[in-house]
């Protein structure tokens, strides 16, 4: 987040215009992607509206040159389309963002006289903001950011910015109807802007759908939020445009899903040290992995595909998988590389209008953690440690243009999504996954990562580094579900219906280790470590067997971010 004092240099004419704006692209051009639906067409119908995704932008005005902000518009609309709104973001990074322009797609209702056409005009506009400092009487050069008056019936879906006192031409943007729009809110605070001529500071946010996940219908129109108010977590004046097409036709078909892995699949390296490595699920059950259930004590063999799993219900507890029980427990426990695969779930994002390509990966084992305290690590014997680990991370791709947009890194209980400009590429448009010694977590980039508290150097080690140990989801890489292209198009392997644990209650007691842990430390770090043991998920104590994908919140879910 970015605090900007936006006081009387931003008027002077000629620090009004930046350098011409650093746009991201991605290493290699996109490919032709095979026809069918309505995929990478540029353009995407909701229902009665058309919108139309713009990446080129044109700077309207900023402050604090490279540390500040700017406000763009687009380049150019096509004819017949109307702007929503405008595009801010911080002048720290490269220019990647969109602004969407909508038409109205069907006038079969336009000749009932109760018919609302889809957009109008705003009624007027009210000022929100200025960074004029009152120094002169010239107010050109300034920044005026101004909220769109809509009718009765519509929502405005973003602010307008213009570098005059003068109010915006009412045809400037277009405001929805109500029924065509969906709630939106605020996050990621981008700045807070202060002025002389307003006492409190203007905190400028980026919007994104209340409503997300694979039912979600909420579409972000790149637009931002902003308010004299402190708190995101007030009711926001703007909403998001809402897709109602049911059919959700800007999705990939099954040619463009492979076209799609291919093209951007990437490669996830594991640690040099990593010993817990993975394996595709049917070498795990071939090599011996045994099902429990609370009514028996002994453990039943699982054939290959997990047709004998129990299937679909919810984790009541009463099914458990565990390693086999003989001398091959050790070796299943280590993974096989060979085998392992990458398995994809593909599902639409943001009312359809992105694809997200959540690709799992599963570990027999995972293995112990290292506590960080200070320049002091110490190895856990038991900490940490489960039977059948599922990891993930997902690849979000543009719907209007095939482009990949972010990655999200699942780490443990949480995770980050990375714009496409910060990710690290092997070849091509093929980025690199780091998965964390023992724990698997994945990071955009090698490094040591501390879950705790990185300010005071006091929590679990999470390692990241390259190696010869990868697996290219490119080639090695399984589609196990796709509900969007209906019933029967992705046969889903039995496995995946299996709701239940895929590892054992550990019934260790990993909370006196750590205690008797935090006793052996210096007294300043005893309070640290306590409250930061507290804080970090009961995943790490394996307090309880491991849920599969379907089992996940995200599944069905947006990504915890």
């Amino acid at each position: 987040m970015l605090r900007c004092k936006c006081l009387s240099w931003s008027r002077v004419p000629d620090l009004l215009q930046p350098e011409p704006p650093d746009y991201f692209s991605l290493p290699d051009p996109l490919p032709e992607w095979p026809q069918g639906s309505g995929f990478g067409t540029l353009r995407i119908k909701l229902g009665e509206i058309e919108v139309c995704e713009i990446s080129k932008l044109d700077f309207i005005w900023g402050c604090n040159g490279k540390h500040g902000v700017s406000f763009y518009k687009p380049v150019v609309v096509p004819d017949g389309f109307f702007c929503l709104g405008h595009y801010c973001q911080s002048n720290e990074k490269p220019l990647r963002g969109f602004l969407l322009v909508a038409r109205e797609a069907s006038r079969e209702h336009c000749h009932n006289s109760e018919y609302n056409p889809a957009l109008l005009s705003p009624v007027d506009y009210s000022l929100v903001w200025s960074s004029y400092d009152g120094d002169d009487g010239n107010f050109d050069g300034c920044g005026y950011v101004w909220l769109p008056q809509p009718p009765e019936g519509y929502k405005a879906l973003g602010f307008v910015v213009t570098n005059e006192s003068k109010k915006p031409e009412l045809g400037m943007v277009r405001c929805v109807r109500i029924d065509l729009t969906d709630a939106c809110e605020a996050y990621r605070l981008i700045a807070e802007m202060d002025s002389k001529f307003s006492q409190v500071p203007l905190t400028v946010w980026n919007t994104r759908p209340l409503h997300r996940g694979m039912y979600g219908r909420g579409v972000p129109a790149g637009t931002f939020y902003c308010t004299i108010s402190s708190s995101s977590r007030e009711e926001l004046n703007i909403a998001c445009l809402k897709n109602l097409d049911p059919n959700l036709h800007a999705m990939p078909n099954m040619h463009q899903i492979h076209a799609l892995v291919r093209h951007y699949g990437p490669t996830l390296f594991f640690h040099p040290d990593e010993v817990y490595l993975p394996s595709s699920v049917s070498w795990f059950f071939r090599n011996g992995a045994l099902l429990y259930s609370s009514s028996t004590s002994d453990g039943h063999a699982i054939d290959t595909e997990g047709s004998n799993l129990p299937r679909g219900g919810t984790n009541d507890g009463n099914y458990w998988i565990d390693l086999p029980r003989d001398d091959s427990r050790d070796n299943v426990k280590h993974g096989n590389l060979e085998s392992a695969k990458l398995y994809l779930h593909i599902k639409p994002a943001l009312g359809g209008t992105f694809t997200d390509i959540v690709m799992w990966v599963f570990c027999p084992f995972n293995g112990p953690g290292t506590l960080k305290v200070g320049m002091v690590n110490i190895a856990l014997s038991k900490v940490g440690q489960h039977v059948g680990d599922w990891e993930h991370f997902t690849l979000r791709i543009s719907n209007f243009t095939g482009e990949l947009w972010s990655i999200y890194f699942s780490q443990h209980s949480g995770g980050e999504w990375v714009d496409a400009y910060d990710l690290e590429f092997i070849t091509g448009n093929k980025a690199i996954i780091y998965s964390s010694k023992s724990g698997h977590a994945s990071y955009p980039h090698p490094g040591n990562y501390i879950q705790g508290s990185s300010k005071l150097g006091i929590g679990v080690r999470n390692d990241a580094a390259r190696s010869e140990y990868c697996v290219n989801s490119s080639k090695q890489y399984e589609i196990v579900a796709a509900e969007y292209l209906g019933h029967g198009v992705v046969k889903e392997p039995c496995w995946l219906q299996y709701m239940r644990e895929w590892g054992p209650t550990i019934v260790y007691d990993s909370k006196t280790e750590l205690d008797k842990i935090i006793k052996r430390l210096p007294p300043i770090f005893r309070n640290s470590m306590n409250s930061i043991m507290n804080k970090l998920p009961l995943e790490l104590y394996g307090e309880e067997g491991p849920s599969g994908p379907k089992e996940k919140n995200n599944w069905i879910g947006d990504e915890r971010w």
